[in-house]
């Protein structure tokens, strides 16, 4: 486990999956992170690479071959090694090997990078196509904030503040994962959305092209709360899993598969292209209160 901190914050994250365990503020005595019990779901912020969500029977096609890929790609499951180190601030990377091979082939140098600035962590993604021809890759977060925040409070004393109001829908999943064609309204010139656990009992919200650029965990009953800032980000998925007292705020540049992909990867809806010797770099923050 590696530690950076500021003072008043300390961030605990893990060379498995580059994910952060613990966002602990010394002065408010409270932990922002979910406890990852095992029982609803053992994670607390896994990092998506290289596809965001799942794929059509768990496949994809590239230049005639299939490969095979499970949710959410392989950089989760990976240990990654510490390439920058300072008091407030910790880089960690992964680069192919004979595993992701099979899986992705691309060479790629993949970074993530933690920084700690007042009451705000900076997560940055760095994609390096080290290959001789173009990449195509997806990138994104899945941190998971415990609610209730505070003792005494409950659940539905929640809601999540988007800072634009938003006419927009849910895009369902099917019971494979997959995006269906259709939306269902969820926000109708509106900014809040009130939690609930039933919510989520048809698995995660998936929202595209929102006009915000932040969405807040708050309640009317505390002043504490978390703030994610995820401009450049033009997927954004909520979720909990069923009954769990935590809520997934989820930047993503890239989305699961839709129901009916022809499961082309250089076709994938959300897709990112990077052309050889070139970088890729997309930054979020949380900010916590």
């Amino acid at each position: 486990m590696y530690h950076i901190s500021n003072g008043p914050l300390r961030v605990s994250i893990a060379a498995k999956g580059a994910e952060i365990q613990s966002i602990f503020h010394s002065t408010y005595q409270l932990e922002y992170m979910w406890n990852g019990d095992p029982v609803f779901w053992g994670k607390k912020s896994p990092v998506l690479f290289p596809i965001v969500g799942g794929l059509k029977n768990n496949s994809y096609q590239y230049n005639g071959n299939t490969y095979f890929l499970g949710r959410h790609g392989f950089a989760r499951e990976k240990l990654f090694t510490v390439t920058a180190q300072s008091p407030n601030s910790i880089q960690f990377t992964i680069e192919p090997d004979a595993e992701t091979e099979k899986v992705y082939p691309f060479e790629f140098r993949f970074s993530v990078l933690y920084t700690l600035d007042e009451q705000k962590l900076h997560i940055k993604y760095l994609v390096e196509n080290a290959g001789e021809t173009a990449m195509y890759f997806s990138v994104g977060a899945h941190p998971a904030f415990a609610v209730p925040l505070i003792p005494g409070t409950n659940y539905t004393d929640y809601y999540l503040a988007f800072n634009k109001k938003e006419t927009t829908g849910k895009w369902p999943l099917s019971a494979d994962g997959l995006v269906e064609t259709l939306s269902i309204v969820v926000l109708d010139n509106s900014n809040v959305l009130p939690l609930t656990k039933e919510l989520f009992h048809g698995d995660a919200l998936v929202f595209k092209h929102l006009h915000s650029s932040s969405v807040s965990l708050l309640s009317d009953k505390t002043t504490h709360g978390v703030k994610v800032h995820f401009s450049g980000f033009p997927f954004m998925g909520i979720w909990s899993a069923k009954n769990a007292d935590f809520v997934c705020i989820e930047p993503w540049c890239g989305i699961a598969d839709s129901v009916d992909t022809n499961s082309e990867l250089t076709q994938k809806e959300g897709i990112q292209h990077l052309d050889a010797g070139q970088e890729f770099e997309r930054s979020w923050s949380i900010e916590v209160f």
